[in-house]
């Protein structure tokens, strides 16, 4: 499986690079103009990538929301378009849609799935905490990446319980079993997932040695069953996409597991 895929992403990067257009930010973001980040969600019907912004905890471990933009939603949207025949929205530029939204905007509403990078740096107020709680509660689903080690998780845990307490909804491990790691791509093993400049300077997976040294899958369900938020510690599936065209080792090395995931990930919450 891991063949096809990186034949099939190679085949569709090289078509994408070879094509003339207009100037574009460096390395792999072949979609995305040079320009603020949008906050106003054009509903069309078709996917969106949906972002969270949140401010950083003064006791947090991480880049912050930021990280990854934009070029990780724009790639993960075109690949999710080329591999799949979902629905992807685009705008009148060709460009693929994607949004910054805060928890407590009700235009989440619109948004299926929504993800958050580096969530170790999380903090939210009781309006933010309220407005992930009604989001996920009716049907909404969070997608947290790239946080490494006990204590940002810890943080993230921490924040997480303002909005879902842990008597009602425990955090818990996801099995290689379960049927979002077989939606499109027979995923069998979780992968770990480094930044490109950790590995291309050390040639490691663990951003922070023993201290993150197992990738883990978790994830919070609700009373029924159905799983609200899915949890990727310890990797960085965001690099995978956001970095895809800058070097061929780290294309090699991490695309094809990071795009099986994250495309398994979107439609598991599009069918959910």
């Amino acid at each position: 499986m891991k063949l096809l895929i990186l034949t099939l992403l190679a085949v569709t990067l090289a078509l994408a690079e070879s094509a003339a257009q207009p100037p574009r930010f460096r390395g792999g973001n072949r979609f995305m103009r040079a320009d603020s980040f949008r906050t106003e969600l054009k509903y069309d019907g078709a996917f969106t990538f949906c972002r969270i912004a949140f401010r950083n905890n003064p006791y947090g471990d991480g880049g912050g929301w930021s990280v990854d933009y934009p070029r990780a939603d724009v790639n993960l949207s075109f690949r999710l378009s080329e591999l799949t025949t979902t629905n992807v929205s685009r705008d009148p530029a060709t460009e693929f849609q994607h949004v910054v939204l805060r928890l407590s905007d009700p235009q989440m509403t619109k948004c299926p799935f929504i993800m958050m990078t580096e969530p170790g740096a999380l903090y939210m107020d009781e309006q933010e905490a309220a407005g992930l709680r009604d989001y996920l509660l009716r049907g909404g689903f969070l997608w947290a990446d790239d946080f490494w080690g006990d204590y940002a998780f810890q943080i993230f845990e921490n924040e997480m319980r303002k909005a879902l307490p842990s008597a009602t909804y425990p955090i818990v491990d996801l099995p290689l079993g379960h049927t979002l790691f077989h939606m499109l791509y027979d995923v069998k093993h979780f992968p770990q997932i480094p930044s490109i400049g950790v590995w291309l300077g050390s040639g490691q997976t663990s951003e922070r040695g023993p201290l993150s040294a197992t990738p883990h899958a978790r994830a919070i369900f609700d009373p029924n069953g159905r799983m609200m938020v899915f949890i990727s510690h310890n990797t960085d599936f965001g690099d995978a996409f956001e970095r895809e065209g800058e070097n061929r080792d780290y294309f090699d090395h991490f695309a094809a597991d990071g795009y099986a995931v994250g495309i398994n990930v979107i439609l598991y919450a599009l069918t959910h």
